[in-house]
């Protein structure tokens, strides 16, 4: 199964392992049972601490193993073939039940140890699904970390069936005791803020117990990253507080244009991002979703939603943007039922079918390309007269025999059978006409919307809800900076992002030697000296 290059780095990774590991499997006589068994055959050769067996309990899905230590069985399970991105997941979940320590806080870990409940999570995945692994390593560490969660991730290529009965139109979807408990990507802090409540409460009272800070940035995409670095880089008290680490880049599978990086996938860029951050001394805050910003005269304060509140002499605005949706009858009520965002993760559940693609921009005729390969047709509806995406890209989209393209087509609803997407409707803007398409899928790449709701009525934003700023990052607000997607900076880059993160802390800084420090603090610093 596993090449010669593959066995070779498996093994130097299972050398870390230091407790036995017991991988019992449950197979038929089918081909995906024959390649399970084969991958775990390497596996079991790779070290001499793993041990496979073959059980014969019908009651579990064939193929499928889990991975235990010697006399426990809540280890990680596994339905399907684990290849693609999941082959990281597979590793991790060897090497934390062979006793290699997972890179998770300790406080989190005993948050997890300390759940009192038992849960069995279901995870549905496609193995070309780039959020997927992060919830079934999530879900993975915390079953190896307590007796009492079952995680299991199924993929849904092998589990047509299942697919089909439970209705899943979107991965990863993820099942707690039967009922569905969630889709898209999900950290591990988001999923024990779900079925741990009181510990967002713990966590809002120590966020608020914070003493103020020199520079507080809000967002942790790359303009939120770049400002935290160069920030902490001038010794000055810094914070991030964040919704996810990363930001939109988790959700963006090819980065090709971030120069001096040839080719990456968004969540290793992301990875990248909070790494370099933790390297010098950035208090991050994830999870924390801004509610309010309340100006003042000598501090800044950010309200957020989960009750906590935090102080800064400056704050850098970097909460980015989000997908535009098409806002039409049908969209809401059918999302993750047929109406997707992400073709590269959604794109394999819709293998053979017709679906529809809203957009004519690159990333709309990007994905056309991406599902053409997939799909039985895909139907791309622009509104404009013509197509706004690069030569390139329109002459691969025209050379393909399985996509429609309509122009001046303005799309009106989403409909669907009450439980899925089964057609859409758009109207012909040259004729006034209506016209219906029958699909089963439908792909929305009509562009971004800014994440500034939040801040209506406190700092100044343009017609299209962007942040105001000039040349220096500087808003209508003194002290107060941003950079990135949610401003007004023209071109929505990543580099373009980072590289206004960095004017904006070197700007807040700028703002900080040049402004008298706060009473309270002029006292506290005299007092020690």
């Amino acid at each position: 199964m596993l090449d010669a290059g593959t066995k070779a780095q498996l093994k130097s990774y299972l050398e870390r392992i230091s407790q036995p590991i017991e991988i019992v499997a449950s197979l038929d006589d089918g081909k995906a049972s024959s390649d399970v068994r084969s991958l775990l055959a390497d596996i079991a050769a790779s070290s001499t601490l793993v041990k496979l067996t073959e059980s014969r309990d019908d009651t579990q899905r064939k193929p499928s193993f889990s991975i235990n230590r010697p006399s426990e069985n809540h280890g990680p399970r596994f339905a399907g073939l684990p290849m693609g991105h999941e082959f990281t997941s597979l590793v991790l979940a060897l090497l934390q039940v062979g006793g290699y320590p997972p890179k998770v806080d300790a406080a989190v870990l005993e948050q997890i140890r300390a759940l009192d409940g038992d849960f069995d999570f279901e995870i549905y995945v496609s193995l070309t699904c780039h959020n997927c692994p992060d919830v079934v390593q999530a879900l993975n560490v915390m079953a190896v970390q307590n007796p009492r969660i079952r995680a299991t991730m199924i993929e849904g290529g092998t589990f047509q069936d299942e697919i089909k009965e439970r209705q899943i139109m979107a991965v990863p979807t993820v099942f707690l005791n039967g009922t569905e408990f969630g889709q898209g990507r999900m950290t591990l802090e988001e999923i024990l803020a779900k079925i741990d409540t009181s510990g967002v409460e713990r966590e809002a009272k120590k966020i608020s117990a914070k003493a103020p800070f020199d520079v507080l940035i809000v967002g942790g995409g790359p303009a939120g990253a770049a400002a935290a670095v160069y920030a902490a880089r001038k010794g000055i008290r810094t914070g991030v507080a964040s919704e996810r680490f990363g930001g939109q880049v988790l959700d963006t599978l090819g980065i090709e244009n971030f120069i001096s990086i040839k080719e990456t996938e968004g969540p290793k860029f992301a990875h990248a991002l909070e790494e370099h951050v933790r390297h010098y001394d950035v208090d991050i805050m994830n999870l924390q979703r801004a509610a309010a910003l309340v100006p003042a005269d000598d501090y800044v304060e950010i309200k957020l939603e989960s009750g906590a509140s935090l102080k800064s002499r400056t704050v850098i605005i970097s909460t980015g943007a989000r997908w535009r949706t098409v806002n039409v009858p049908g969209e809401q009520e059918y999302k993750n039922k047929g109406v997707a965002y992400c073709p590269h993760c959604d794109g394999p559940l819709f293998k053979g079918k017709r679906v529809a693609v809203i957009g004519g921009g690159n990333s709309g005729v990007e994905a056309a390309i991406d599902l053409a390969g997939i799909v039985g047709h895909v139907t791309l509806i622009e509104f404009d007269k013509q197509l706004r995406a690069d030569a390139v890209l329109q002459r691969k989209l025209t050379s393909l025999p399985n996509v429609t393209v309509h122009l001046n087509a303005q799309t009106t609803e989403i409909t669907g059978d009450g439980q899925k997407v089964d057609g859409l409707i758009y109207k012909d803007r040259v004729s006034g006409d209506s016209r219906t398409v029958a699909l089963e899928g439908v792909f929305v790449q009509i562009g971004l919307v800014p994440n500034t709701d939040w801040l209506k009525g406190t700092v100044e934003l343009s017609k299209h809800g962007e942040i105001l700023v000039d040349a220096k990052g500087q808003t209508s607000v003194p002290g107060v900076f941003a950079a990135g997607d949610a401003t007004t900076v023209p071109f929505k880059q990543i580099i373009i992002a980072a590289g206004d993160g960095a004017k904006a802390a070197l700007s807040a800084f700028d703002h900080l030697i040049r402004t008298p420090a706060p009473t309270a603090q002029v006292l506290e610093a005299e007092t020690v000296a």
